[in-house]
């Protein structure tokens, strides 16, 4: 029998456009299994100003692919402003509203999942669950209120931090089942000595990965014309993603500057992204004088793979903070993975893939020094083992092809 598979996600709706990522890729693969998913999202764009008009409606409905999009309404909002805060608390509100519409629509589902962008989505998958009588799953893809601890926002005495473990313990007691992207989820459980009210039977971890076969596709069709991308005569080490303060970036321009000065070297470094901090960035390497950093700003997604494919080595990078012991689950890692080439990541995480796999090099010690010896490294190391890492690498990224994953989400839908 069918089974309608109702996922909430705040933050989905890009995927609407992207046509990927973990959601949507869930939502693909389930529809092939045979199952009839849903996915609830917010009316606004993460990081954009674009708002999907749902009239004068709670919620519109679209198809992507023939996957349907259920948009919520809510209000827009910039940066991490209270008017953020009045959209997380908007989504919530009218999320439950819009289930109750839609059922009454379209049927009830047979199963809820519930995707903690921010906690609310969750307790708002467990009320709906409960009302209408089905199982709900919860997934965690970030330990909150542990990571603003790790991230100096809120300070662990605090007596706000106190309820916001509560409400966290309150919600891993409810959902019927829990997936933890982390691989350190059971970890973490016994760490806060919660076992003895939440059942380790029922914990699954299910890590990000990607579409192994989207991104061949992507790779191949759109090529960036970029000389600096094309040049072979560089060690080109490439980093995607957001340049903020998590991400660290100014690290990795001090160990471009120690590895020109300590080195006949010709590693380039070419940051794909942006964010608020790009600024102070650049006008550190005018000041500075470091010529082999370049600001490549925002590009399409879909353009990521054939960039990684021409780099030679590909970066992760974060401020080393406690809360990686539990493991990391970036979407970047599977992309850097699926472009064959190293990975040197800048912290060590606990259950660390990279090292496990031999797919690179993690470093124990943050520093522009180890970070800048170990790219000398990469680009003097054999030919042998450059190319036994790659290897390595796109290997294990077809471990974590969302084909595979989604069998193993099916699982834990049929163990409810």
């Amino acid at each position: 029998m069918e089974k309608n598979v109702w996922i909430l996600n705040h933050y989905a709706t890009a995927m609407y456009y992207d046509h990927g990522d973990r959601h949507y890729w869930f939502a693909d693969n389930l529809m092939k299994k045979g199952y009839s998913p849903t996915i609830f999202c917010a009316s606004t764009v993460h990081n954009s100003s674009e708002v999907i008009d749902t009239g004068d409606g709670l919620f519109l409905e679209q198809k992507a692919n023939g996957i349907p999009f259920v948009f919520v309404k809510t209000s827009s909002y910039k940066g991490n402003s209270t008017d953020r805060m009045k959209n997380v608390l908007l989504f919530y509100i009218n999320l439950q509203r819009v289930a109750k519409q839609y059922a009454s629509q379209c049927g009830n589902p047979d199963v809820i999942i519930a995707s903690s962008g921010h906690p609310l989505t969750a307790i708002a998958g467990i009320k709906i669950a409960k009302k209408m009588n089905v199982p709900c799953i919860v997934e965690v893809r970030d330990l909150q209120p542990e990571s603003a601890i790790a991230y100096g926002l809120i300070n662990r005495k605090n007596p706000l931090t106190k309820i916001l473990y509560q409400g966290e313990k309150w919600i891993y007691k409810k959902a019927d089942s829990l997936i933890f992207t982390m691989e350190g989820g059971k970890e973490y459980l016994k760490e806060r000595k919660w076992t003895r009210i939440i059942d380790l039977n029922k914990v699954y971890h299910i890590n990000n990965g990607l579409d192994i076969e989207q991104f061949d596709y992507n790779a191949q069709m759109f090529e960036l014309n970029d000389p600096d991308l094309n040049n072979n005569e560089k060690f080109k080490i490439i980093y995607t993603g957001s340049i903020r303060r998590a991400n660290n970036i100014v690290l990795l321009i001090d160990a471009i500057k120690y590895a020109d000065k300590n080195a006949e070297s010709n590693i380039q470094l070419l940051i794909y992204g942006e964010g608020n901090e790009r600024k102070l960035l650049e006008e550190k390497c005018t000041k500075e004088k470091i010529e082999n950093v370049i600001f490549k700003g925002r590009i399409e997604k879909k353009f990521i793979p054939g960039i990684l494919m021409k780099s030679d080595l590909n970066i992760l990078n974060y401020s080393q903070h406690s809360i990686w012991r539990y493991g990391g689950s970036q979407r970047k890692l599977f992309e850097y993975l699926a472009s064959g080439k190293p990975i040197l990541s800048t912290i060590t995480m606990g259950y660390d893939l990279i090292t496990k796999h031999q797919a690179g090099v993690s470093l124990a010690s943050q520093t522009a020094e180890t970070i800048g010896k170990a790219m000398i490294d990469f680009s003097k190391m054999s030919e042998e083992q450059y190319n036994e890492m790659g290897s390595n690498a796109r290997k294990l990224a077809k471990e974590y092809d969302f084909t595979k994953l989604t069998e193993n989400l099916i699982e834990v839908i049929e163990n409810l």
